[in-house]
């Protein structure tokens, strides 16, 4: 059984083949991108030199999937590396990358534990509660003439109040609610 707690070692031969030293084959540059996106860690050394040349086929895994189309960086970020590379904030553009890179796969894991944490994924949104609080009320005034719907005449009071008093007072909050949750979204 493969470590996958240390890298893949990849060896690159003159012919130019990449030679897998774990499964004793050879494999493509699909190959290696299937390793990545499996979580495993590559290293691509040339055989002879000794040279590590991982960097350089991960960018060609890059522009191979950008040239079919799987378009991931937009042309102003790209535009922005090549920038980077002739002029002093070059030493700045690597760390950045680096942390931005990080706070994605954390704010993926976060996302991933508050989905399976809550019965309803949908419940960790933030304002969801005031959405569901509104399509209620939404339904109580559509449905309210139906016999058997709460809030329709002959329907059984909810609590101390009738339906209709109590209905006001649902949908001033949900005004109130809905007013709150259209501001949160404009600062996003």
């Amino acid at each position: 059984m493969a470590d996958t707690a240390k890298p893949l070692l990849i060896k690159r031969y003159a012919s130019r083949r990449l030679y897998n030293t774990e499964t004793s084959d050879y494999v493509t540059l699909e190959d290696i991108a299937g390793f990545i996106r499996a979580g495993r860690e590559v290293q691509i050394v040339d055989l002879k030199s000794g040279d590590d040349l991982t960097r350089q086929y991960l960018l060609q895994i890059v522009a191979e999937h950008e040239s079919k189309g799987d378009t991931v960086l937009p042309t102003n970020v790209l535009t922005d590396l090549v920038r980077s590379y002739t002029t002093n904030v070059q030493s700045v553009v690597p760390q950045f990358l680096q942390a931005s890179f990080e706070m994605l796969r954390e704010g993926q894991s976060k996302m991933m534990e508050n989905l399976q944490s809550f019965p309803n994924p949908m419940a960790a949104m933030p304002g969801f509660e005031a959405m569901r609080k509104q399509q209620e009320a939404f339904m109580k005034t559509m449905m309210g003439g139906l016999p058997g719907w709460p809030g329709a005449p002959g329907a059984a009071p909810k609590g101390e109040d009738d339906a209709a008093a109590g209905s006001a007072d649902d949908i001033a909050e949900l005004k109130r609610q809905f007013a709150e949750l259209q501001k949160k979204l404009s600062k996003l």
